[in-house]
């Protein structure tokens, strides 16, 4: 079996707190309402607002409750929770804030991460029931969210989100499973609004559990291992329908995923999650925001707009561990962008192995929400045949894939996790007139805000783009006059 890497939220902490730097921990206390979101910003990175820029993880150690929902305005301290839980606990903000710390908690580089994640799925290793519960003893609360700590980020939000909810469903149909994350509002005690992606899996598994005359049971996670939680951002080109995302996740840990089953719903919970929502998705519609059009800020920076009509999630109960961390995202951040980028860049490393295209890394670069804007580096070219070969390719990426919308290509001295090594090269391999290819009026991401025909009159329709390939690389028969300078190291000195 592979080497092993933390299995829960908790030895991923441990492992933190032997890099030096990498996690701060916040004593005083700090509401859920503005409070913990204020504080992170100046960590969160790019494209939060300025000033900002990647940090530590945080542990927020005594978060209060909102205490509200959707469109109230509460701000109240929350009730302590059940059996005498205090009203204050942990939030946790900005753990995959950095690529090379989301990567070295699984072992690897940030190169490297998206080489273990084709092997994980090439060689799954399913999950298995929990051996010993008692290892992940937990207790019930009452199924009341207005008691836990869940974040609200600005004074526009719809109210108390869940950003890093993964929902795990069993499609009543197939008998596969799904896990994913979603977009949740707080919109009472024991109800949520649900974004889901039209046509994606936990979607076909609501439609076929209501088809069969009853909602779908899921079991909402908050505080899971890196393993699984990278797992649930896998792009469905990576971990198509039908493949098992715990079982990717076990092949990346190097251990399976434990299972229990709910105490509420027919369903199965992920044993070492910190908090465990359990619920049934059910058939009723409501809007996303009841007294306004905001929902909260995006990936890309900008404030969401609230959807007319959402489905609907009834918690029945809530479990947590002893002294449980909520873990969230700050919508515009690193975090997020980071999660996202490294399950897009297995799958466009995927696709070009494919096409037989000597592509050495991909880097999916967090300005571009970790799906945007593609960096692709290239192994030395070997002939002026692969000077089209890496044009050609790239557009392959563009087309493949809707989310991409510029990719830089650049050879193989070129350092892909340096913002300066990336704008040098543009800057001294890269000419307007010759180095760069347009596809104009494609498929594309509406939230995106120059998406739209008002943008741009160019576009057919809104969430269409134009994209570009930026190649950087040196043409073949000039290789010679782009050598980069190197030192020499002094006698004695290595």
């Amino acid at each position: 079996m592979s080497r092993r890497h933390p299995a829960d939220l908790r030895a991923a902490l441990a492992a933190l707190d032997l890099m030096p730097g990498e996690l701060v921990r916040v004593q005083e206390e700090v509401p859920a309402r503005f409070g913990v979101s204020s504080r992170y910003a100046r960590w969160a990175g790019a494209p939060a607002a300025p000033p900002t820029g990647p940090g530590p993880a945080v542990l927020f150690e005594q978060v209060t409750p909102s205490g509200g929902a959707a469109g109230d305005g509460g701000g109240g301290r929350g009730a302590a929770g059940a059996g005498g839980e205090p009203g204050a606990s942990a939030v946790l903000m900005g753990l995959y804030g950095t690529r090379r710390r989301a990567a070295a908690l699984l072992g690897a580089t940030p190169a490297e991460l998206a080489h273990r994640l084709l092997d994980a799925v090439a060689a799954p290793l399913p999950p298995v029931p929990a051996a010993d519960p008692d290892r992940w003893a937990r207790s019930d609360r009452k199924p009341d969210l207005t008691t836990l700590p869940v974040p609200v980020l600005t004074d526009e939000d719809a109210g108390p989100y869940l950003t890093l909810g993964a929902v795990l469903a069993t499609d009543p149909a197939t008998g596969v499973r799904n896990l994913s994350i979603h977009r949740m509002c707080v919109q009472g005690p024991d109800l949520l609004t649900i974004w889901m992606v039209p046509g994606r899996d936990l979607e076909q598994a609501h439609r076929n559990s209501l088809a069969a005359g009853r909602p779908l049971p899921v079991a909402i996670h908050l505080g899971l291992g890196p393993a699984v939680l990278l797992a649930s951002c896998c792009p469905t080109s990576l971990v198509p329908t039908g493949t098992d995302e715990l079982a990717v996740a076990g092949a990346l840990a190097g251990a399976p995923v434990e299972l229990l089953p709910c105490r509420t719903v027919d369903a199965e919970y992920i044993a070492h999650a910190e908090y465990v929502l359990e619920g049934e998705l059910l058939p009723d519609t409501m809007p996303e925001n009841p007294r306004g059009t905001a929902a909260t800020p995006e990936f890309l920076g900008y404030q969401g707009t609230a959807h007319p009509a959402l489905p609907t999630v009834r918690i029945t109960g809530i479990t947590a561990r002893r002294g449980p961390i909520l873990q969230a995202v700050s919508g515009p951040g690193h975090e997020q962008s980071v999660l996202l980028g490294f399950g897009m860049e297995a799958a466009v490393l995927a696709v070009l192995r494919r096409r037989g295209a000597p592509v050495r890394a991909v880097h999916c670069h967090t300005a571009g929400g970790g799906q945007l804007m593609v960096v692709l580096q290239w192994e030395a070219k070997r002939s002026a045949e692969d000077d089209a070969l890496v044009r050609e390719a790239s557009q392959a990426v563009l087309e493949e894939f809707r989310m991409a919308k510029l990719v830089l290509s650049v050879d193989e001295d070129v350092d892909l996790e340096s913002d300066q090594d990336l704008w040098w090269a543009m800057v001294t391999r890269w000419q307007a007139d010759r180095d760069l290819l347009v596809l104009p009026d494609r498929e594309g991401f509406p939230l995106d805000p120059t998406q739209s025909v008002a943008y741009s009159p160019a576009l057919s329709a809104d969430g269409r783009t134009a994209k570009a390939v930026f190649d950087c690389t040196v043409p073949y028969a000039q290789r010679r006059r782009f050598r980069r300078a190197r030192f020499t190291d002094a006698p004695g000195s290595g």
